[in-house]
């Protein structure tokens, strides 16, 4: 069976929304390593393999904003899609007190490797997806853990990322705002600027409308979950949206 390095759902629909997971799996490919990185099963169900949760959110929010979903097959860990491609965390050695194994000595020939049979067609499909009309609007799904290890706990149940083109952010977060019950990251738990990630790759370079949404993983870990909180926001991104082009 041909390995297939990401999975699109509704490639046809036809609103502005473009939906990405880049670290939707926590897949590892036959030809990295035999399929295996050398680190635990239990690390690999960690957020370091993979955004918990995110790919399930994107596809629901596809589906209520009639928007193509794009979903890495690969772990973040065999290369990071959601990093330039000169970016010295591309391929992680060390994340979060686990040591990578299959990644410690990889040299450039192994680096190509996975560009080419990961990074590359990634972002070209979607890439497709976002000039498939003239005024898409990038919306990229992660998550991210409660605690990473020796730190304090992180108090929000959801960030709002961001760099230069704040336009769609700034108004998803005054929405955000009036829902009492949430604790809302500006540009965190992340900066949301990474010069040549997904979003600037495929939005800020071309002046797209976009925004990055990070969820607790804790609060999107079961299908019933995350379609609950894609329910609550698709309402509220196209809300952000009419205020943004109004």
């Amino acid at each position: 069976m041909t390995y297939q390095p990401f999975f699109e759902f509704g490639a046809t629909r036809k609103s502005r929304w473009t939906v990405s997971s880049d670290h939707a799996a926590n897949t590892v490919p036959a030809f990295v390593n035999g399929g295996d990185l050398g680190i635990s099963a239990q690390d690999m169900n960690r957020h370091i393999a993979y955004d918990i949760g995110a790919a399930g959110v994107a596809q629901e929010l596809g589906v209520l904003l009639d928007g193509p979903v794009i979903c890495s097959n690969f772990s973040r860990l065999v290369i990071d899609p959601n990093r330039g491609s000169d970016d010295p965390t591309l391929l992680m050695k060390l994340y979060d007190g686990t040591i990578i194994p299959a990644n410690r000595h990889a040299g450039p020939e192994e680096l190509e490797e996975r560009m080419a049979a990961c990074y590359r067609p990634y972002h070209t499909a979607l890439s497709a997806l976002m000039t498939r009309r003239d005024d898409p609007v990038l919306l990229s799904i992660h998550s991210f853990t409660p605690q990473l290890k020796g730190r304090p706990k992180r108090p929000w149940e959801i960030g709002v990322l961001y760099a230069d083109d704040d336009r769609l952010a700034q108004a998803l977060m005054e929405i955000l705002k009036a829902e009492k019950d949430l604790s809302i990251g500006d540009n965190e738990p992340y900066s949301g600027h990474l010069p040549g990630d997904a979003v600037d790759t495929h939005a800020l370079r071309h002046g797209h409308l976009n925004v990055l949404i990070e969820l607790r993983n804790d609060l999107i870990e079961t299908e019933a979950q995350q379609k609950a909180w894609a329910q609550r926001l698709a309402p509220l991104l196209e809300r952000a949206l009419s205020d943004v082009v109004a």
